[in-house]
């Protein structure tokens, strides 16, 4: 009897029996100390993700200056989540670009974002097994005539750049429940998601706080990812200390800017599914140390005139003594509406001090996808460096230069230099 991957259902009762078969030999996880409790709540999430990012502000130890927020402030909600379990965050991101070689007469773009995202532990809390209610919204704006994601149309590259500084104003973003079970090696999330918080992480693939290329975040942008708030389910385990497992579905036609509109088109079963198999040196370093191979499908979506397509994407990263990131990152499409049909990156990232600073520079080769542009266009050739200046315990500047060879879509210019400023205010 063969059995379709065409339906998330497959991967999802896979992704069970595969739980429940192995459920009696996992390693049971000792109950997490207080002060560490973070990094383990978030260990399947990656940087991007609302407990991630979370987690990720609070093990900040330094700055480049003293300055922080107030210390009631602080305490007040610190005290907020140990009574209620209710931890939130508000940040500002403003962004500015200016690039060389524009196939029009733009070439400065800006703009910002708020958000407003959090987790409410509402069950568990005292046995570990905690089933938290996550939420993110936010408000995205322009500046200028053009924000700085439509960068990329205005030098003829096919990818994004820049994608979390677009214009498309008020959206929502998670609205989901996870439920940790197993002390926390098993973990369930169900509701509106956004799937690059699950798929194919690496320490640097949050565009808020490292790369500003999607070339070097989730898929490599070979993966054909829906729209956040997206309805979907994921499963995410550990099956050993080291070896885990992820797989779900999520609805390719979400809009999140009108979100309950997913009731209605979930019922199309126009699916992106993902099945993730990987390797970690531990759970709590879980995208720090991370190698792993993913596969995924997306349904052919009839009303969008996309077609259906699969793909395979590999990744490796590693961190030495917290300092040192080398990473190589490879995909692969067929079809399905992806930005490239093949893609290789690899670069290092490197922390200085004990804050939060950051250095990063990645290289990319990328093949745009006949399916979505079109025959006989170059392959493209991108570099980026930045840097992360942890200036204040709430506050990160992030420069950044982008060299785009062979931009696929400007029939004029062989190359384009982007460069960027990224500035981030959380509390």
């Amino acid at each position: 009897m063969s059995v379709s991957l065409k339906r998330p259902g497959c991967f999802i009762i896979i992704a069970l029996g595969l739980l429940l078969s192995i459920q009696s030999t996992m390693v049971q996880a000792k109950q997490t100390p207080e002060n560490d409790r973070s990094a383990a709540m978030q260990q399947f999430g990656g940087p991007g993700s609302v407990p991630g990012q979370m987690a990720d502000d609070e093990r900040l130890k330094e700055s480049l200056t003293d300055v922080s927020l107030p210390q009631n402030y602080t305490d007040w909600k610190e005290n907020l989540r140990k009574e209620y379990g209710l931890s939130f965050t508000l940040d500002y991101t403003a962004g500015f670009v200016g690039a060389t070689n524009t196939i029009y007469d733009e070439d400065f773009f800006a703009g910002g974002a708020a958000r407003f995202y959090g987790s409410w532990e509402l069950v568990g809390r005292e046995s570990g097994n905690t089933g938290s209610f996550i939420f993110k919204v936010e408000h995205r704006h322009k500046y200028t005539d053009i924000p700085p994601n439509g960068t990329a149309s205005q030098i003829g590259f096919a990818g994004v750049t820049y994608p979390t500084l677009s214009d498309i104003e008020g959206r929502l973003t998670n609205l989901y429940w996870k439920q940790n079970l197993n002390q926390n090696r098993l973990e369930i999330i169900a509701g509106m998601i956004d799937t690059t918080d699950w798929v194919d992480l690496y320490a640097l693939a949050s565009p808020w706080t490292g790369f500003s290329n999607f070339v070097f975040a989730t898929g490599g942008a070979s993966m054909a990812v829906p729209d956040d708030a997206a309805l979907g389910a994921y499963v995410n385990a550990m099956l050993t200390d080291n070896l885990y497992i992820i797989g779900g579905f999520a609805d390719s036609n979400a809009d999140s800017t009108d979100p309950f509109e997913g009731f209605d088109t979930f019922g199309d079963h126009e699916f992106f599914k993902t099945i993730e198999l990987g390797w970690v040196t531990s759970p709590d370093r879980f995208y720090f140390d991370n190698t792993h191979v993913t596969y995924w499908h997306a349904d052919e979506r009839e009303t969008a005139g996309v077609s259906s397509g699969w793909g395979v994407n590999f990744s490796f990263a590693h961190a030495f003594n917290d300092k040192w990131m080398p990473f190589v990152r490879a995909g692969y499409a067929d079809d399905g509406g992806s930005l490239l049909q093949k893609t290789v990156s690899a670069g290092l990232g490197y922390h200085w001090g004990t804050n939060n600073s950051l250095l990063g520079l990645g290289f990319n080769w990328g093949q745009p996808n006949e399916d979505t542009f079109g025959p006989d266009l170059d392959d493209q050739y991108t570099t980026e460096l930045f840097c992360r200046l942890q200036v204040m315990k709430n506050l990160q500047i992030t420069p950044d230069i982008q060299y785009i060879k062979n931009p696929a879509l400007n029939p004029e210019d062989d190359d384009s230099w982007v460069f960027g400023l990224r500035a981030r205010l959380y509390f």
